[in-house]
């Protein structure tokens, strides 16, 4: 288990960060801090490489003491606690951007990599991109209905008499499921519809990490939107966000603001 340092804020009137590095003994004098590790003083805060301590001491497995460590931020955001809302943007005021984790209530997550944000006036700005497994049961999920046939495990037939209605919502590079259990069948990569020629089908890229083998020919189909080509956001009362920051230099963070809608079930 890893030893951290806890600090405490006489504003907060709690306990507010975690460090990495854990001495033997420490000391606040002249407005610096000095703690011991190994028998060896040293002074913080005044190397220029952030989040690295007692680098010329030691590497140690687990990314503490000698070794960076990425800065982490975790907070939560819970206005209007009894709405269900979507959370769909996270904007940063500040002179990085980070990668960021969302976790709701509902068991709905979403995340952001730091470099699909934007800089606009003044502010770094991107949307919720969501994990697809975790939509399946809201309403962001679509269903298609029985398959016919699979030719070749990747082309999907559906009827034209009864019509099943592949429907005009789906797109090339959405995520397509089948089953009960509900099993990923692949990402969508045309949709070709000419009921005078009887062709109604839908052709999948069965590659992709995680896919499942369609079993039989008549199986359950439905689909969830591509999270970049339309996002949902991530549905919640309120929505913890947990952010990661691999810069060394040093780096200001002002403000984490969310669009946030009211969901209308």
């Amino acid at each position: 288990m890893a030893n951290y340092t806890l600090t405490y804020s006489e504003i907060a009137k709690g306990w507010v960060s975690f460090y990495s590095f854990y001495p033997e003994w420490m000391q606040g004098m002249n407005n610096y801090l000095y703690t011991f590790k190994s028998g060896n003083l040293y002074r913080h805060n005044v190397n220029s490489k952030r989040n690295t301590f007692y680098e010329d001491y030691w590497i140690r497995v687990g990314n503490i003491d000698g070794a960076f460590v990425p800065s982490q931020l975790q907070s939560v955001f819970n206005d209007s606690v009894m709405e269900s809302k979507l959370f769909k943007t996270i904007s940063l005021q500040g002179d990085d951007v980070w990668d960021i984790q969302l976790e709701t209530d509902l068991e709905n997550s979403g995340y952001i990599t730091g470099n699909w944000f934007e800089y606009k006036e003044s502010t770094y700005y991107a949307f919720v991109r969501n994990n697809s497994n975790g939509q399946l049961s809201l309403r962001s999920v679509n269903g298609i209905g029985n398959s016919l046939t699979v030719v070749g495990g990747n082309v999907i037939n559906f009827s034209i008499n009864p019509l099943i209605l592949v429907g005009n919502i789906i797109s090339v590079g959405d995520y397509l499921y089948f089953g009960t259990n509900v099993q990923f069948a692949g990402i969508v990569t045309a949709i070709n519809v000419n009921l005078p020629a009887g062709i109604n089908q839908i052709v999948i890229n069965t590659t992709a990490t995680g896919t499942v083998p369609i079993p039989t020919n008549v199986n359950y189909f439905l689909y969830i939107k591509n999270s970049i080509a339309e996002s949902h956001g991530v549905l919640g009362n309120y929505c913890t966000f947990t952010m990661q920051n691999y810069n060394k230099d040093k780096m200001e963070l002002f403000a984490v603001q969310s669009e946030v809608m009211k969901s209308f079930p």
